[in-house]
Parts: C-alpha cells; sequence; structure tokens
C-alpha cells in the first residue's frame, strides 16, 4: 500500500476529516490532499508528526510491505525510562539496578522451574 493509500486509510479509521487531519499536524487541509492524491511526498518532519498523531512507525507510513507497528515501541519506552536513570545518585542507580538484577533473576527461575516441571 502506498504513502497516500496509508494515509487516507488511517485517517478513515478515525473518521477525520482532510481539515481535521490538518488541524493535528499543523498544516493546511490542501497539503493533506496533495499527499493522499500523491501529487507530493511529505518532509521528514511531517512524516514524523503523522506517525505520532496515528501512533504507527514512520516505516509502515513510508515502506509498502512494512507491518503496522506502534509509533512508539515498549523497548523505546524502556530505553528513554533506563537513560533517566543516569541522573540518579550513585547510591539510586544501584538500588535500581539490584532491583533490576532480582527482577531478572526471579523471572529466569521461573523459566527455569517450568522446564523442568
Amino acid at each position: 500500500m502506498a504513502f497516500a493509500d496509508r494515509i487516507r486509510a488511517l485517517r478513515a479509521e478515525r473518521s477525520w476529516s482532510q481539515t481535521d487531519l490538518a488541524e493535528h499536524i499543523s498544516a493546511a487541509p490542501a497539503q493533506i490532499s496533495r499527499y493522499e492524491s500523491g501529487r507530493t511526498a511529505p518532509s521528514a518532519d511531517t512524516v514524523i508528526r503523522l506517525a505520532e498523531v496515528f501512533g504507527v512507525s514512520c516505516d509502515y507510513l513510508l515502506v509498502d510491505e512494512a507491518p503496522r507497528r506502534p509509533f512508539r515501541s515498549a523497548e523505546d519506552v524502556l530505553g528513554d525510562r533506563l537513560a533517566s536513570v543516569a541522573e540518579l545518585t550513585s547510591d539510586d542507580r544501584a538500588l535500581v539496578f539490584s532491583f533490576i538484577d532480582a527482577l531478572v533473576t526471579k523471572t529466569r527461575l521461573k523459566q527455569l522451574t517450568a522446564d523442568i516441571s
């Protein structure tokens, strides 16, 4: 499915008009019409705004055979949260790491005991 078709389908899923979508991404309705007719391609910034608004990945919008995935995967969110751990004091970081290690160990032990049973 081409970019124009994806945008049109995603907009229809939400029952949005071209004007509604334009308002969500701070664009002119005529620009949405041009995207959906395939007369013009959006900038990279616009693709990102569209992906955010529709909650889909940029590759889903741009690549014909790309699977539909969320804009931000759970791994991205986890990575962002873990990056903020760097702001903590060294004692608090050690506590967070200990907690993570304990949870991972607990999960691995559960898997091992389930495999044995």
